[in-house]
């Protein structure tokens, strides 16, 4: 029983485990703690980081980071604001954005795919120059938000729940299902792996790295709407630090 009990917890479950113990001991100890408006509560505090981490998993898997997600998230929030503002449009403002994440998020890809520059190096650039582009375009003031509708993105609620929380448990299937049923996912982990072995066994090493970095970028877009969203405005100094959270 010892024997197994170790097993578990140095298995992969490990974790699991300890978060369940240190949850019942919360529980049972704090008061309130299980009452359903903390739960939301803890879960809306964790979307931003949550969301970004079901694609930073994908490049960890592939042997990689992305130290500038925090950066893509501040400005595509500030882009989602400033072109719905500009456009009228809240759908407009919510492609922008996340049309500006994939493209940071596919620059990143290229740089380190093709260049071969070091992860560390390409996405510590890419955040100072991302933040760099939020702040001059703001001025370095926050933006507000001209449509009350954009509010709803983040206060609207579903079945009782907040929506940026069922669109946080829905990129965690999808992405969760992607790396573990699908091709694309067996191919990142054995980049992770063996990158030369992948090659040589018809893996196009290259083209799955620039994929995952583009992936990182529109889900860095997700999550720079909803905060947007929940902050009432486009932020050009948000985010900061999300990245060491998300790794």
């Amino acid at each position: 029983m010892t024997d197994q009990l170790k097993k578990i917890l140095l298995g992969e479950q490990g974790l699991v485990v300890i978060f369940v113990v240190a949850f019942a001991l919360v529980s049972a100890l704090v008061p309130n703690f299980l009452t359903d408006r903390n739960m939301l509560g803890l879960l809306q505090s964790v979307v931003t980081v949550g969301i970004v981490a079901c694609t930073m998993m994908f490049c960890l898997a592939a042997r990689d980071f992305d130290l500038s997600v925090g950066s893509i998230v501040a400005f595509a929030g500030m882009v989602a604001v400033m072109a719905s503002n500009y456009t009228g449009s809240i759908l407009l403002g919510l492609l922008a954005a996340i049309a500006c994440g994939a493209f940071v998020g596919f620059i990143n890809g290229v740089v380190i795919a093709k260049f071969r520059i070091n992860a560390l190096i390409t996405t510590l650039a890419t955040m100072q120059i991302v933040r760099g582009f939020a702040l001059i375009a703001s001025d370095g003031r926050a933006v507000g938000i001209n449509s009350p509708d954009f509010y709803q993105l983040a206060l609207s609620k579903l079945l009782g729940i907040p929506t940026p929380v069922w669109v946080l448990a829905i990129l965690f299937c999808i992405f969760g299902f992607v790396l573990n049923r699908t091709v694309f996912g067996k191919n990142t982990l054995a980049i992770g792996g063996n990158p030369e072995a992948s090659r040589l066994a018809g893996v196009n090493v290259d083209r799955t790295r620039i994929w995952i970095f583009a992936l990182q970028g529109v889900v860095c877009g997700i999550a720079g709407i909803l905060l947007a969203s929940r902050i009432t405005s486009g932020q050009p100094n948000a985010a900061v630090g999300l990245e060491l959270s998300v790794i």
